[in-house]
């Protein structure tokens, strides 16, 4: 071994083989011969290596099969060095096992069976995937984007081997809205989450009760019985779904209070528009532009905002008791205990049962037909806002993939994400590693 094979063998850094042979190709294929040193830019560098170790069967992994039959040369490729493409080129051979007979191809320190890549270099494309489009990864490393996501799916399963399922006590349901340019026939999809991790386990298309009877069928009796807590929006199909499984008799529904507070804001913006827009052109010069300050939380508004609900709540009294209605429904659902949280319900519907008043009558009814899932609420206190944290997550990845086929290659690449936020030390050897050690 030269000097230069010795030291290029350090670097390569595989124990067990060696680098006997360095050579340079051009684009096309043909040797390259450095000149004074001088190797030209874009020339690909293959290094031609051969084991010092005895050989391991890649079926159960025994050491010291014999030699059943040499195969022709193949190449992988590497990471690239100082900027140039490299190729791993090695004859393997396949090996007669002494423990299990076979006589499958040796397994290799460097790249999975039937991959052309080596480990390496499909875990800093996988890295790469989390960030960019497949494309611009593809176009980076010179590699097809099937490649860029089969390396991608690849690094995550190994993530996924390193890792005990956790388990399912937190259950979250929660819908997704494809875009009016989605082109299937269905226009939502239902995200189901473990929100004591954070993360989505199952995703399905449409948003009915038999989407959600889906997703059940797929858990196993003993995590069902496991499963205490069912958080969800006020969309009846999914509350319906847990109620006729037998197995789930159990599980308390709880309703998410960003979706409760959703439904009162939605009461508010359609009373706001009765009184400004269908009260003539002085009204609705008055109300333009107001929308998200009567949504808007008292304690979170500024002092010029809030001069400015004073004096649109004296042009019309009933938008200054609806907006008390909605502070107050926001304070009871943060009530410590369900004696509190029932007895602000019940004044909250008192104030609401005006038959004339028809946008609090319709929150009116809507508190009172989900009165056991509000009440729910101060009991458990499930973690609903991983629900949203979750939708963030999606938008990210849709909008930085620019859309996905594929919901399972989604739903995966979500629950890393979701359950590998980089926000510690930790986390980023975590997010780096990508299981690789597996």
């Amino acid at each position: 071994m030269s000097q230069r094979t010795r030291i290029l063998t350090e670097i390569w850094g595989y124990r067990g083989w060696k680098v006997v042979e360095v050579s340079f190709e051009g684009a096309d294929g043909s040797e390259v011969v450095p000149i004074s040193g001088h190797v030209p830019p874009g020339t690909a560098v293959v290094l031609r290596v051969a084991r010092t170790w005895a050989s391991r069967c890649a079926t159960c992994n025994a050491i010291g099969g014999a030699c059943h039959e040499r195969l022709p040369a193949r190449r992988w490729a590497d990471l690239p060095m100082s900027g140039r493409p490299v190729f791993i080129e090695y004859a393997p051979i396949r090996v007669k096992c002494p423990r299990c007979g076979g006589r499958a191809v040796e397994r290799l320190a460097w790249a999975e069976p039937h991959q052309r890549q080596s480990r390496r270099l499909q875990q800093h494309v996988a890295v790469d995937a989390f960030s960019m489009p497949l494309v611009h990864v593809a176009t980076k490393y010179r590699l097809s984007w099937h490649t860029v996501r089969r390396a991608e799916l690849d690094a995550i399963r190994r993530w996924e081997l390193t890792r005990k399922a956790p388990a399912l006590e937190v259950v979250g349901l929660d819908e997704k809205y494809l875009g009016r340019r989605n082109r299937r026939a269905e226009r939502f999809v239902t995200i189901a989450s473990n929100l004591g991790t954070g993360e989505p386990i199952w995703i399905g298309l449409g948003r009915r009760e038999a989407t959600v009877a889906s997703f059940l069928a797929t858990l196993e009796p003993a995590t069902k019985s496991g499963i205490r807590v069912a958080a969800m929006d006020m969309h009846r199909p999914f509350a319906n779904a847990i109620r006729a499984d037998p197995a789930l008799a159990h599980v308390v529904i709880v309703h998410d209070p960003f979706h409760v507070m959703k439904r009162a804001g939605e009461a508010m913006s359609e009373l706001r528009k009765e009184v400004f827009f269908r009260a003539g052109a002085e009204m609705r010069r008055a109300g333009r532009g107001t929308r998200w300050l009567f949504l808007r939380s008292w304690e979170r508004t500024t002092e010029p905002q809030k001069r400015e609900l004073r004096r649109l709540f004296q042009l019309n009294g009933r938008l200054a008791r609806a907006y008390q209605v909605v502070e107050e429904l926001r304070a009871v659902l943060r009530a410590p205990d369900g004696p509190s949280i029932r007895t602000g319900l019940h004044r909250i519907l008192r104030r609401t049962d005006k038959r004339a008043n028809r946008p609090l009558r319709a929150l009116h009814d809507s508190l009172k037909a989900h009165w056991n899932p509000i009440v729910a609420l101060a009991e458990h206190r499930p973690p609903t806002g991983r629900i949203e944290a979750i939708n963030n997550n999606w938008e990210a990845l849709v909008r930085r993939g620019r859309g996905y086929r594929n919901l399972d290659y989604l739903l995966r690449k979500l629950r890393f994400i979701s359950a590998n936020p980089v926000r510690t030390g930790q986390a980023v050897r975590c997010f780096l590693d990508l299981g690789s050690a597996a």
